[in-house]
């Protein structure tokens, strides 16, 4: 039996002590290896001694020595040995030497690691989101809209580079940042993203991992201070200010119309208003900025009825001249939807579903399925939204799409013949 202070700790810290692993280790397996060693010590131990004052300085202590006793009793890594050995015993020295533009930060380290040039790039994000957040496949290839299958192979390659590669587990010089940030901001978006609309399970939200995106955003604005970093900071804490309104009691989806805006948390959203203002005015933003300026307007509007949608779709055209997403034009055309009636809307999701990109994206479907009803058509509704669910992963969206269906179906049942 796991006690529970330890199996929290596993969640909320085994990913850190994870990536200083890796980058004492420099091997991705061997440094997994010695995160479970590290917590079987903890189970064992600290029943009887305690919880250690530093249980993550702990965890990574025991975790090195576990792998310095791995490496010394097989042979698995002959062929690196005295490399590992070097970097295990010489940790002081290597962290007394670190340059003073390094980010003292072993995860936001292991980002860069991940997104380093040597990597393929469609295989740096998902390698990030599994190695960094201990993401599952599956919800990784849900985020990426790709196959499971495609998804593994996808990460088996791309470890297989880091280790075979020798990719060294460092951050970059500050000269070299700037080239880097696209990547690094697309997989922190993609961590937040997972975390404020988990892919699969009962939970609509996994709070965890939003909080580790909006802090390294925080910590990487510190190091880089780019209208983009700025613009996705401020795009992730106006969604986070409604993370409380999204659910009700019994943990099922509040749609963003009927939120209790009461709830929103304005503190996040005039940080968030703040940060897009500044985004803005460097006249250098980008995707990131432009989003968060349509958050915002979402976030000023103090009802639904008073929500800016010509503003919106507006800044969605600005938008897709930064980003041609078939994403961003599904939610382009729910905004139209909103400016000028149903029948405007379904017309744009029936062209972008029509070139393929969105078949299998569940989101789509259910758009449509809305747009469907509001125009009368219940048989073509209740049709999308069964396409919808059939495809959903997630609990609480499964439980709508079913809600939206039964409710089609009793509408239907009492029309007069």
């Amino acid at each position: 039996m796991i006690p529970p202070a330890i199996e929290e700790l596993y969640r909320s810290d085994s990913r850190r002590v994870f990536a200083t692993l890796a980058r004492l280790l420099g091997d991705f397996d061997l440094a997994e290896e010695a995160t479970q060693e590290a917590f079987s010590s903890a189970v064992e131990r600290w029943p009887q001694e305690g919880v250690p004052a530093n249980p993550v300085a702990w965890l990574v202590s025991a975790g090195r020595f576990k792998a310095i006793d791995a490496v010394r009793r097989t042979g698995r890594f002959r062929d690196r040995r005295a490399d590992l050995l070097a970097r295990l015993e010489g940790v002081e020295q290597t962290n007394a030497a670190r340059a003073s533009h390094e980010i003292e930060d072993d995860r936001l380290r292991l980002i860069f690691t991940c997104c380093h040039p040597a990597i393929d790039p469609p295989a740096q994000a998902p390698l990030t989101l599994r190695e960094v957040c201990g993401l599952s496949t599956d919800e990784i290839a849900h985020a990426f809209l790709i196959p499971p299958a495609t998804m593994a192979q996808r990460l088996v390659r791309a470890k297989a580079k880091v280790r075979d590669a020798g990719v060294p587990f460092k951050v970059p010089s500050a000269a070299d940042l700037p080239e880097r940030l696209e990547v690094v901001l697309k997989v922190i978006y993609l961590i937040f993203n997972e975390g404020y609309s988990a892919s699969r399970g009962e939970s609509v939200t996994r709070a965890d991992l939003s909080a580790e995106a909006i802090r390294l955003a925080r910590l990487l604005r510190e190091l880089l201070p780019d209208p983009e970093t700025i613009g996705l900071l401020a795009l992730m804490l106006l969604h986070e200010s409604r993370r409380e309104a999204r659910t009700d009691s019994a943990g099922d989806i509040v749609l963003l119309e009927k939120q209790d805006r009461r709830l929103w948390d304005r503190r996040l959203i005039d940080e968030g208003c703040e940060l897009v203002e500044q985004a803005l005015a460097s006249q250098r933003f980008g995707a990131y900025g432009v989003q968060a300026a349509i958050a915002a307007v979402h976030a000023s509007a103090p009802t639904p009825a008073a929500t800016d949608w010509p503003q919106i779709v507006a800044l969605y055209d600005v938008l897709l001249r930064l980003d041609e997403s078939p994403v961003i034009e599904l939610n382009r055309a729910v905004a139209i939807a909103k400016r000028d009636g149903p029948s405007a809307g379904l017309a744009a999701i029936d062209a972008v579903l029509a070139r393929g990109e969105l078949t299998s994206y569940h989101l789509a479907h259910a758009a449509r399925g809305e747009l469907l009803r509001q125009t009368g058509d219940r048989a073509q509704a209740k049709a999308a939204l069964q396409r919808a669910l059939e495809l959903a992963q997630q609990g609480p969206e499964r439980r709508l799409l079913a809600r939206r269906i039964d409710e089609l179906a009793r509408d239907g049942s009492t029309e007069a013949p």
